[in-house]
């Protein structure tokens, strides 16, 4: 790897590494929806183990490590080889081990009745895309579109992982930036439909303080699409995109689905943590990346 390539990997592995810290310690509020810290900045004990959004975004890594790029033919497979059902896969990549030998195109374009995927995955795994695209963010778009596409053929799904892609390549920059402005960027590159709706919504709501009230109009993941969840989790990176730590919480104090919401949200905000060096009581707690995503 030249100067160029190893600054882009290195902000997608801490990415990488905050979405696996966010998404175990998200799981630890999901089983009981609406339930929290209460107030309380106890860190849940034992070990927080990762789900298919981490390991869908190690096969990300990997293959913008080994081309720079988003093959998707490359992506599909590793997907497929790495494919571990005990990590709570949705439905759209379950199907990819299955179909050996078969076009993942066909594949994506037939769920839901041809109408493609709109649920989270894409966009949860998106955010070390946009961490190692942060220099250029029209390109971290569209590499996150290809990404998504694998998955999740319908628009949404695919807003879905632009908007959270772009929302880590703009915090992976590090500058100084307001929340307004930091929601007024992403929207700007977000195909129009329910999910730029969502966030234009979510930039209107950063004046209210409280997650649970901002998750009753904004969704909180209870219906496992990207118009349900991507929305809210950028409402808690921009209110919070320099409190890692603070982000989480607000996020799992909201209830719904807190592991995905807390991936999309640490996956975004990792890279901005000063020198990448996150919080290490919750890096105690946290479920080691699988030995496979560095090859």
């Amino acid at each position: 790897m030249d100067a160029i390539d190893s600054d882009c990997a290195r902000r997608a592995m801490i990415s990488l590494t905050g979405l696996a810290l966010g998404d175990g310690f998200g799981q630890r509020f999901s089983a009981a929806p609406g339930m929290g810290p209460s107030g309380e900045w106890r860190l849940p004990p034992g070990r927080w183990e990762w789900t298919d959004g981490t390991e869908t975004a190690c096969s990300v890594y990997t293959v913008l490590h080994r081309y720079g790029r988003i093959d998707q033919d490359a992506l599909a497979a590793e997907f497929a080889a790495r494919f571990d059902p005990g990590r709570g896969y949705g439905a759209a990549t379950q199907q990819l081990p299955r179909n050996a030998g078969g076009d993942w195109r066909e594949l994506a374009a037939s769920r839901f009745d041809g109408a493609g995927s709109f649920g989270s995955g894409a966009a949860k795994r998106s955010a070390p895309l946009g961490a190692w695209f942060s220099d250029d963010v029209p390109e971290a778009a569209r590499q996150a579109a290809l990404a998504a596409e694998v998955t999740h053929a319908h628009p949404e799904g695919v807003a879905g992982a632009v908007a959270v892609a772009v929302a880590a390549a703009i915090a992976a920059r590090r500058e100084p930036i307001g929340a307004g402005v930091f929601l007024n960027e992403v929207l700007g590159h977000v195909p129009s439909g329910q999910v730029r709706d969502g966030v234009r919504d979510a930039r209107a709501l950063l004046v209210v303080s409280g997650p649970v009230a901002v998750a009753g109009e904004l969704g909180c993941g209870k219906h496992s699409s990207s118009q349900d969840t991507v929305p809210f989790a950028l409402w808690a990176a921009a209110k919070q995109h320099d409190d890692y730590p603070a982000a989480l919480w607000e996020t799992a104090r909201a209830g719904g689905d807190a592991g995905t919401m807390c991936a999309i949200v640490g996956g975004i905000l990792a890279p901005r943590v000063p020198g990448g060096r996150l919080p290490p009581e919750w890096l105690s707690h946290g479920e080691p990346l699988p030995e496979w995503v560095s090859l």
